[in-house]
């Protein structure tokens, strides 16, 4: 059962979260997959590259079901990955059969960083430069503007993904609205909310979400 963990927004593939995955899945023999969405260059990050870039990983392992763990953006691009790779054929081969979403920005798509306000956003697209901290690579990154252009595309309220799906969500988020994801989790009957009295890195509840994952995967079978 291939697993892939898809990292946040100004993250990488060596995060606390997919480390601790890692480490833990590697105790059973299982190698967790984590594609690193900042190459070739974190500036021309878009959610279409992030997904294709998921595809390729995919398409690259055995045609096996899939399983994908993401966390804030990534938990946003594996909702879309599932519901793009269940229109196609190589979805066919190898499906993605779960989903475990920690802090899911459902919304990514649909608010595209309304928090930078319009007149951000306008300076955003005039200069083609957005300045991030970066939490990966410990220091202030630019980003263009096509990241905002094509989350236009991915509106999670609109596809259709009928693939299981456990939701971890801390009630302290400051950056991805619980009740959001409550109320998103609540219209669809594939998903299951686990809420937790944590903020939006979850990093106080990750043995619970361990525990959770193991036993939603079927791991303490392995």
């Amino acid at each position: 059962m291939p697993l892939f963990y898809l990292h946040g927004f100004a993250s990488g593939a060596g995060s606390s979260k997919a480390t601790f995955f890692r480490e833990r899945l590697a105790q059973l023999g299982i190698t967790l997959h984590c594609p690193d969405f900042n190459e070739p260059d974190f500036a021309t990050l878009t959610i279409t590259r992030m997904l294709d870039q998921l595809d390729a990983a995919i398409d690259a392992g055995p045609a096996e079901p899939v399983t994908l763990i993401g966390s804030s953006l990534g938990g946003y691009t594996a909702w879309h990955a599932a519901a793009r790779r269940a229109d196609t054929a190589a979805g066919r081969t190898r499906p993605i059969t779960a989903l475990v979403l920690l802090a899911p920005a459902f919304e990514f798509g649909a608010n595209r960083m309304r928090d930078l306000g319009a007149d951000g956003i306008a300076r955003w697209r005039e200069t083609n430069r957005l300045d991030v901290f970066h939490y990966g690579y410990g220091e202030t990154r630019a980003l263009q503007f096509a990241l905002y252009e094509d989350a236009a595309r991915y509106n999670s309220t609109r596809v259709e993904v009928r693939t299981p799906t456990l939701v971890f969500q801390g009630r302290q988020d400051a950056l991805v609205d619980p009740v959001m994801v409550e109320r998103f989790v609540a219209s669809r009957p594939s998903m299951t909310l686990d809420l937790l009295d944590d903020d939006h890195q979850l990093l106080a509840s990750l043995e619970h979400i361990w525990k959770a994952t193991a036993a939603f995967l079927h791991l303490d079978r392995v």
